[in-house]
C-alpha cells in the first residue's frame, strides 16, 4: 500500500467517517472507496479537491508521509494563517468559517478556533497600525503638519485603547511644562488627560493653553467637551460655536453640540444640527460620510415621536 492510498484511509478515519458516509459525500459507491483505500483503483484527479476539502487537508497532504487532519476546511485555513500571519490568509480562513457557520455542522471547537483566528488577526492589526503611525511620526511635521499632528492624536487614542495612556502623558507633559510654543503639544496632553478620565487636570491645562492660543478651534472643541463633562452646558455651547466660526469645515463642534442637545432631551435642535451636517457633507461630496448624521437625525425624530 503506497502513501496515497494509506492516507486516504487515515484521513477518513481521523474524520470519523465510514466508507459509506464518505461515498455519499463524494457521490460514489462504498465499494469505490474501498477499492481506493486498498489501492485497487485510484480516484479520478477531478475528485481530489473534494476529497481534500472533505478531510480538511490540502491535496498535497494526500501524498505526504506525515500530516495532520483537520475537522474541516476552515480549521485547515485557520492553521495556515497562524503559521503565516498574512492578512490574505486570514481573509481566506474567515470566509471559510463564515460559510461553515451558515451550516448546521459547526461545533463549539469551531467557534473557539474562529475566536482565536480573530485574536491573532487583532495582534497583526495592532502591530501594523503602530508601524504605520510611527512611520508618519518619524518623517516629522515638515512634510504635512496637518497629517503629522492628526497621526499623533490618533496614536494617542490607539495607546489609550491598549491601556497605555500614561505613555501619552509622559510624552507631552515635559513639553508643556517647559512652555511649548506648539499648540498641538498642548492639545495632545489635554487629550491624554481627558482619555484618562482626569477632567480636572485636562481643564487646567486647557485654560493655560487658551491664554496662549485663543484662536485654536481644536482647543475650543475640547473646552466645550470638558465643560459638558462637568455639566456646565451653558458654558459649553459658546465654545463649540466659536470653533465652527474659526473652522467652518470642521464638523467636530457641530457633532458635540448636537450630541449635547440630544443628551439634554432637546431632540429638535439636535435633529436640525445633524441634518445640517449631512447637507454640508453632501454639498462637499463626502457621500460615504452622509449616512451617519442622517441616521442620528432619524434617531432624534423617532425620540420626538
Amino acid at each position: 500500500m503506497d502513501t496515497f492510498t494509506r492516507n486516504l484511509k487515515h484521513y477518513r478515519t481521523v474524520k470519523g467517517l465510514t466508507q459509506e458516509q464518505t461515498a455519499e459525500a463524494l457521490q460514489v459507491s462504498a465499494q469505490t472507496i474501498s477499492r481506493w483505500e486498498c489501492g485497487t483503483t485510484l480516484p479520478d484527479a477531478t475528485l481530489l479537491p473534494q476529497i481534500a476539502q472533505l478531510y480538511g487537508i490540502s491535496i498535497d497532504e494526500l501524498y505526504q508521509e506525515t500530516g495532520r487532519a483537520y475537522n474541516n476546511y476552515a480549521q485547515r485555513l485557520g492553521s495556515i494563517f497562524e503559521a503565516t500571519l498574512r492578512p490574505e490568509d486570514f481573509l481566506r480562513a474567515d470566509t471559510a468559517y463564515q460559510k461553515l457557520l451558515q451550516t448546521e455542522s459547526y461545533t463549539t471547537e469551531d467557534l473557539r478556533l474562529y475566536g482565536i483566528l480573530h485574536q491573532h488577526m487583532m495582534y497583526v492589526c495592532i502591530k501594523n497600525a503602530a508601524d504605520l503611525y510611527d512611520r508618519v511620526i518619524a518623517r516629522g511635521a515638515e512634510e504635512n503638519p496637518g497629517v503629522y499632528w492628526a497621526t499623533r492624536r490618533q496614536k494617542g487614542y490607539f495607546l489609550w485603547e491598549l491601556g497605555r495612556n500614561q505613555e501619552n502623558i509622559d510624552a507631552f507633559l515635559p513639553l508643556v511644562e517647559s512652555g511649548s510654543s506648539e499648540v498641538q503639544e498642548w492639545i495632545c496632553l489635554i487629550q491624554a488627560y481627558s482619555l484618562s478620565g482626569d477632567t480636572e487636570q485636562a481643564w487646567q491645562v486647557l485654560q493655560q493653553a487658551q491664554t496662549r492660543f485663543p484662536e485654536s478651534a481644536t482647543l475650543h472643541i475640547y473646552a466645550g467637551d470638558l465643560l459638558r463633562t462637568m455639566k456646565r452646558y451653558d458654558e459649553a455651547f459658546p465654545h463649540w460655536q466659536r470653533a465652527l466660526e474659526l473652522e467652518p469645515a470642521w464638523q467636530d463642534g457641530a457633532y458635540s453640540m448636537a450630541s449635547c442637545y440630544e443628551e439634554l432631551g432637546e431632540y429638535g435642535k439636535a435633529c436640525e444640527i445633524y441634518h445640517r451636517i449631512a447637507e454640508d457633507l453632501q454639498r462637499r461630496g463626502f457621500e460615504a460620510e452622509v449616512s451617519w448624521p442622517r441616521s442620528l437625525a432619524h434617531r432624534c425624530r423617532e425620540k420626538m415621536g
